[in-house]
């Protein structure tokens, strides 16, 4: 089943004169794929992201989730689209740092609001366990070492069982013991949860790894 699905997609800059960034990109991506996209900096590859991700909306083309065209969709509803069906993993961890690596874990579910406290909690405790880090459940997120900020982070981004899971750089704050873990743990997600992954890097290691690597140049998939 194709989960995603772009089509001619051209997206331009205006500021500080215009340019072309993306020039008829189209790609699809199927359920419980593993995708990297490469190349080098400047060559589109975020911007592509930031659009799969709905986060960007100033294109030209179609662009479907499931199906679905997203074209003119309002903000309001990409917004709750990405809380429900897009899990996001940033280069950064993005914790609240004051709050305990559960409470972290559960937010992106209490702002969905569509089920009660005890069962957003044990379904934060089991991403936890997923992620091989249930004796840090009550740990703040301050006092956490790098890699297991970003597991926690990454059980944030499952706690709504998205289908999509977006990668901006995900590794690129983490050694590479802990980046070859969280690869690994994006393997087996998509292997066991079904999920599919996305995501860039400049990591020369993680698409021998991927199912599938698009690679970037000139605002182009080459």
């Amino acid at each position: 089943m194709v989960i995603i699905k772009a089509t001619t997609i051209n997206k331009y800059f205006t500021v500080p004169t215009k340019f072309h960034v993306l020039k008829d990109v189209s790609v699809e991506v199927d359920e419980g794929e593993f995708i990297s996209i490469v190349g080098k900096s400047g060559c589109g590859k975020s911007t592509l992201l930031y659009i799969l991700s709905t986060m960007d909306t100033d294109f030209t083309g179609d662009f479907q989730i499931a199906g679905e065209s997203l074209i003119g969709k309002s903000q309001k509803y990409l917004a709750h689209l990405r809380n429900k069906s897009i899990g996001f993993v940033f280069q950064f961890h993005y914790l609240l740092p004051e709050f305990t690596a559960l409470e972290n874990v559960m937010v992106p579910a209490l702002k969905l609001n569509e089920q009660s406290y005890e069962v957003i909690k044990k379904s934060a405790l089991d991403k936890l366990e997923l992620l091989g880090i249930p004796e840090l459940a009550n740990k703040q997120a301050n006092k956490l070492s790098g890699g297991q900020q970003q597991r926690v982070a990454i059980a944030r981004s499952l706690i709504n069982n998205p289908m999509i899971i977006i990668g901006d750089e995900p590794t690129g704050n983490l050694d590479s013991e802990n980046a070859q873990i969280v690869i690994q743990l994006f393997k087996s997600l998509t292997k066991e949860q079904k999920q599919t992954i996305i995501i860039v890097t400049h990591d020369l290691d993680i698409p021998k790894i991927t199912d599938r690597t698009i690679e970037m140049s000139d605002g182009r998939i080459i």
